[in-house]
């Protein structure tokens, strides 16, 4: 399938004109980004590995009847999905005390919350993407009552699936990112979900080792990245290979030892 127009390029993925009207091409790149584009790097393969982890997740989701923009994945890289009017908004779940949580309230990286906690984040990059209430929300009318309804049910639905679905295959969901667009047929619109889920947006510990099999390995410079991605796809039956047993055991520092190659010869 050719490509057509480009109509949108973000720090993750690039959106082409699809091949029918309302529907679009998403292509996943290997950029990495951090602190809102502060810190850039490369992640070699990851477009393809979150390619594949978004679309079996968005399989998953829709198997449960949560609405998904997702249609088919075409190749490695690319997904034909729904044209969708993004809601500017990133709704982040929290199971466990990590990130930018830890820092505004001085809760120790781990700790378990008491309960899921759904955060709002209205999404500008010049501003940082800052933290914002409902009522917020309500008042710069960026979703509407009942379109927050849907999306805070919506979310807590697909957390509680998540949080088992990665259970199962011994990974913590710690917390993750979500994001809605409205879907349009003529005046009416509904809610669905939008984006992708990979371990671009999620933290996902190793329930043993406490290992972190996400981009936090990019941000705080941790190495083994690709191997962390390509762990959680191992994991949920996604590679082929000598390597896909389920009872392996995912070794970071072999992993770091062969980034940093092999060791001087002795003299």
């Amino acid at each position: 399938m050719s490509r057509r127009t480009k109509i949108y390029e973000g720090k993750a993925k690039i959106l082409y004109e699809g091949p029918e009207p309302g529907t679009l091409i998403q292509y996943f790149k290997d950029d990495a980004t951090a602190f809102n584009a502060e810190k850039k790097g490369t992640i070699n393969g990851k477009g393809v590995i979150n390619n594949r982890i978004s679309e079996h997740v968005f399989t998953r989701l829709a198997h449960i009847g949560i609405p998904t923009h997702f249609i088919r994945r075409l190749n490695m890289r690319e997904q034909l999905i729904r044209q969708v009017d993004i809601i500017p908004l990133e709704v982040v779940l929290r199971n466990v005390a990590a990130g930018s949580i830890s820092k505004r309230l001085g809760i120790e990286e781990g700790e378990p919350l008491p309960h899921t906690l759904i955060e709002y984040y209205y999404k500008d990059d010049a501003l940082g993407d800052p933290l914002v209430a409902e009522e917020h929300i309500a008042c710069f009318n960026w979703a509407s009552n009942e379109e927050m309804h849907d999306i805070s049910s919506m979310a807590i639905r697909i957390n509680d699936f998540l949080c088992g679905m990665f259970a199962a295959i011994d990974i913590r969901l710690v917390d993750f990112k979500l994001e809605f667009g409205r879907l349009y047929d003529g005046d009416y619109s509904r809610v669905i979900l939008a984006d992708e889920i990979s371990p671009d947006g999620c933290r996902l510990w190793d329930m043993t080792t406490g290992e972190k099999l996400d981009k936090d390995r990019f941000r705080r410079d941790l190495g083994g990245e690709e191997e962390a991605y390509r762990e959680v796809a191992r994991r949920l039956g996604l590679l082929n290979g000598e390597d896909n047993s389920p009872g392996e055991v995912f070794d970071l520092s072999h992993a770091r030892s062969r980034l940093r190659g092999p060791p001087p010869l002795k003299k």
